[in-house]
């Protein structure tokens, strides 16, 4: 983990624990254990160990419990994936590496977390393989698909490398409805070097965002540390990101894009990104605060048509906007902090914003 996220970790204090279980309440998670070695696991990184993993999740009880991956480099097949379940937990130690098969697929996922509830991911990496991908098409190589899922964890990872996004949240069917995620915490994860997007946030409600970074992503748009972007047809609606650093993302750091409601960007470091530090495009009723947001190449907070009820307030903002370096190493160019463009309705630039140069 780099030194900055850890030290801004261990800096912060947790801004939501989750709630407690009801006094005499059984744990979600079941208490069974399992080790993948177990399943036949080799962690050399040359053995393809996808069904491995499998049979360790596949070999819980109903009641759930922890699969535990020691240390060891994991072969994993993104075409095939790690199928979670409800009620479990996959613990990877500190020395923990999934490296993903590469492939010519548009669509892979190291570890797919569809219609689970109750499951926690921690620990480890995710190594994927878009240095050595074999296709040309697609933007979907994910390192952890997560969709219409409730109540999922993840926490202590780092994700990098991937064809698609380090981590996607979204909807998906269930029977003839396209369900959303509900309550999923991400927490103290690195996403870096991943080819689309550090994190999707889609059809969700309830995504909360803490303590994170998101950095050097870029290969194909939008190129975002974090997009907001629900598929058409359903929002995100109560999104939380406090305490991240988003910084050197080809596309702008954190993108809240149509369909997004109550979403707030808090207590964050968004920093050196190509695009805006923040952009928002049809998004409604969301907040901007108590960030540190400087030398975004195409402005600091980008407020784009269709943008409804937002609130900046409390940010500090320093050398955001285009400008050319000059031999002499001097940006040029006007200062770009707050940019708000036409077809927006209520939007609120609080007076104790500072503004640095």
């Amino acid at each position: 983990m780099p030194d900055l996220l850890r030290r801004r970790i261990a800096a912060s204090l947790a801004l939501a624990p989750a709630a407690p279980l009801a006094l005499g309440a059984p744990s979600p998670i079941g208490g069974a254990v399992t080790d993948v070695r177990k399943h036949g696991a080799r962690g050399n990184g040359v053995a393809d160990d996808t069904r491995a993993f499998q049979a360790a999740i596949d070999s819980l009880p109903p009641s759930g419990g922890t699969v535990q991956v020691p240390p060891g480099d994991y072969l994993i097949d993104p075409v095939v994936g790690v199928k979670l379940r409800s009620r479990m937990h996959l613990a990877m130690s500190p020395g923990t590496r999934l490296l993903a098969k590469p492939n010519a697929a548009e669509r892979a996922y190291v570890l797919n977390a569809t219609h689970v509830s109750d499951t926690t991911i921690s620990g480890g990496r995710i190594i994927g393989e878009r240095s050595r991908h074999k296709g040309k098409t697609g933007e979907w190589g994910h390192g952890l698909m997560i969709r219409a899922a409730e109540r999922v964890n993840v926490r202590d990872i780092h994700i990098s490398h991937c064809w698609g996004d380090g981590i996607s949240i979204g909807g998906a069917k269930v029977g003839a409805k396209i369900m959303p995620s509900r309550d999923i915490t991400i927490e103290r994860v690195s996403c870096a070097d991943n080819r689309r997007q550090g994190l999707t946030i889609g059809r969700s409600r309830g995504v909360r965002v803490f303590d994170s970074e998101f950095i050097d992503t870029g290969g194909t748009l939008p190129s975002a540390g974090i997009d907001v972007e629900p598929d058409q047809g359903d929002i995100a609606d109560d999104v939380l990101i406090a305490r991240c650093t988003v910084s050197g993302n080809q596309g702008p750091g954190i993108q809240l894009y149509k369909r997004v409601s109550d979403a707030t960007v808090r207590d964050c470091l968004i920093e050196h990104n190509r695009g805006h530090g923040i952009l928002t495009l049809g998004a409604s009723d969301c907040r901007i605060e108590n960030n540190r947001i400087r030398e975004n190449v195409l402005g600091g907070v980008g407020v784009r048509p269709g943008t409804r009820g937002l609130v900046i307030a409390r940010n500090e903002f320093d050398d955001n906007g285009p400008a050319a370096t000059a031999p002499d190493g001097k940006r040029r160019g006007g200062k770009r902090h707050v940019v708000i463009g036409e077809k927006t309705e209520r939007i609120s630039v609080e007076a104790d914003n500072r503004y640095l140069d």
